[in-house]
């Protein structure tokens, strides 16, 4: 068990409607937390061109409405760490959350990480940990030499397709966006399609693209903006479309974790995801203050016995 001062109150991941209003709540609720995401907030509002139906801003512009955000943010005196979130461990009394730099523990986190942009290839859950990683600067070191794929989703990681080519013997690149700034060479491919189908035995040994081809390959890197919930946190329990099952305080099936936003399910509304957001932060909190006092009890039994 780790020891209190050790463990925050609460971790948010995402930067969203969500993530942010749950950030805010907290800010002003007192929460030792911390808020992982990417200053850049979110690339669905962003892209968005005009929004009618947020709540005392009538038709604000997406990149409008990023700015006002990212000033709330500044005005309260919130910090976003930019680091992405690639995987959630229940350790009994706190939940570990390891990020691509650090692992950090925590009474409760509010996952507000927003739907996937890429769903999972066919095989990528089950070879996680035996050749797929989400993790470049975790996992980049095993590949050194090594051939490998990348799928990337967002220009914010291609950074981390970067430092994994400078480690790789050959390394096959899948931007799904429209333009990438990585450039080929002799040992980098820019691969047209992306990635549909992970194969192999008890490891990884190949790639299925989309138009068919077959590619041998060591290992393969997804760096996404946002994992799937049932690759991020094993035992979470998610629907049929792999959203988190939430009940009304936005608690999930894992005690500690919580969820907000578009993971939990339609309508994908930003309305929707602030105003969940906002009571995950009061239930989150609720019991992370709960489980303080369950260990500092806890504790106090130890000594006496």
């Amino acid at each position: 068990m780790a020891d209190n001062s050790e463990i925050c109150d609460v971790i948010v991941v995402g930067t969203g409607p969500a993530g942010i209003s749950a950030a805010v709540n907290l800010k002003i609720l007192g929460a030792d937390f911390i808020l992982f995401g990417h200053s850049s907030l979110s690339e669905k509002v962003e892209r968005s061109e005009l929004i009618r139906n947020y709540p005392g801003l009538p038709e604000v512009t997406g990149p409008e409405l990023n700015r006002l955000f990212a000033e709330h943010l500044s005005a309260a005196g919130v910090e976003i760490r930019n680091e992405n979130v690639v995987g959630i461990y229940d350790m009994g009394d706190y939940l570990s959350v390891l990020t691509d730099k650090r692992s950090v523990n925590a009474f409760s986190v509010i996952i507000a990480s927003g739907v996937q942009s890429l769903k999972p290839a066919k095989g990528e859950l089950e070879f996680l940990g035996r050749g797929v990683s989400y993790c470049a600067t975790c996992d980049g070191e095993l590949y050194r030499g090594k051939k490998i794929a990348v799928v990337c989703d967002s220009p914010a990681l291609e950074h981390e397709a970067v430092y994994l080519s400078s480690l790789a013997g050959y390394m096959y690149y899948f931007p799904v966006m429209k333009e990438t700034s990585v450039k080929e060479s002799d040992t980098l491919r820019i691969a047209g399609g992306t990635v549909k189908e992970v194969s192999g035995g008890m490891k990884v040994q190949s790639v299925i693209t989309s138009s068919g081809e077959s590619i041998d390959v060591d290992g393969v890197f997804f760096l996404k903006r946002s994992v799937s919930p049932s690759a991020l946190m094993f035992g979470l329990a998610t629907d049929e479309d792999g959203h988190i099952v939430v009940s009304r305080d936005m608690s999930a099936s894992v005690r500690g974790c919580f969820a907000a936003g578009d993971v939990t399910g339609r309508p994908y509304q930003l309305a929707k995801a602030a105003g969940e957001g906002n009571t995950a932060a009061h239930s989150a909190l609720a019991l992370a203050k709960q489980r303080r006092e369950e260990q500092k009890l806890q504790k106090i039994e130890r000594q006496n016995t």
